[in-house]
């Protein structure tokens, strides 16, 4: 187990994240003197907790923005991050994937409070995969052997309903892997550009409900809400016990 003042992140499965830009939160010199050297590139730190809550901590993540837009934390990250840690005590022990996890925001915070993470991205975004020390190449709609072994407690993903023409295969992939751990609970956060509408009828052809929906606003502390713009939401979906979507 990670211990609680540690100052430098470890994923629960015994990883260390360093190409992904976790790095001593009290950093000097070193990396930021690289990372000045490469055009369009920063480092963001993202603090979670306060020092009136039990062990607060903090991410910093390398990101780039010029090379792909898998290497931003893009803002329904930063919501989805804070809720798991909200949520922390639900997921420590908890097995966890993060689907499209680019910087990983959500999945560190769940791998530090206690979860067990597995990051995935498409198999053939290799800038985003070799930006992870630990992470499955997994495209959403493709069956191969790995996502078989797959059984997850929790899927996480931060802003993965923006392409219309995926949505079908992120929803083949959700409803599958949660068939293959009942129980199991698909959350994620989103830009609500073309209403929730659209959600519910992708829900309802792959026989899965909304347990939860919540406008981000309603959680998000007033220093992370005020940065936010846009219509986010996050919903938690499960399976629907009475419509059962076979692949």
């Amino acid at each position: 187990m990670v211990p609680q003042k540690s100052k430098l992140l470890l994923l629960s499965i015994g990883c260390q994240l360093g190409k992904i830009g976790v790095f001593p939160t009290d950093m000097e010199g070193g990396h930021s003197s690289e990372l000045a050297e490469k055009p369009m590139t920063t480092i963001s730190r993202h603090c979670f907790g306060d020092d009136s809550e039990e062990s607060p901590f903090s991410i910093s993540i390398i990101e780039n923005m010029k090379e792909d837009y898998g290497l931003f934390v893009w803002p329904c990250s930063i919501v989805l991050a804070e809720y798991v840690w909200q949520q922390r005590l639900r997921f420590s022990g908890a097995s966890v994937i993060e689907l499209g996890a680019g910087t990983s925001l959500p999945g560190l915070v769940a791998a530090k409070v206690g979860a067990n993470v597995t990051l995935t991205d498409a198999s053939d975004r290799t800038e985003v995969l070799d930006n992870m020390k630990k992470v499955m190449g997994l495209t959403w709609g493709v069956w191969d052997a790995s996502i078989f072994s797959l059984h997850p407690k929790v899927i996480l993903g931060a802003d993965v309903l923006y392409d219309t023409t995926a949505f079908d295969d992120l929803f083949a992939t959700v409803t599958f892997l949660l068939q293959n751990s009942p129980g199991s609970v698909f959350i994620t956060t989103y830009h609500n550009r073309s209403g929730h509408h659209l959600i519910s009828f992708l829900m309802a052809k792959w026989g899965l409900k909304c347990l939860k929906l919540l406008d981000v606003f309603s959680f998000m502390p007033s220093d992370k809400a005020s940065g936010l713009s846009g219509n986010i939401q996050l919903t938690e979906i499960v399976l629907n016990n009475g419509h059962t979507k076979y692949l």
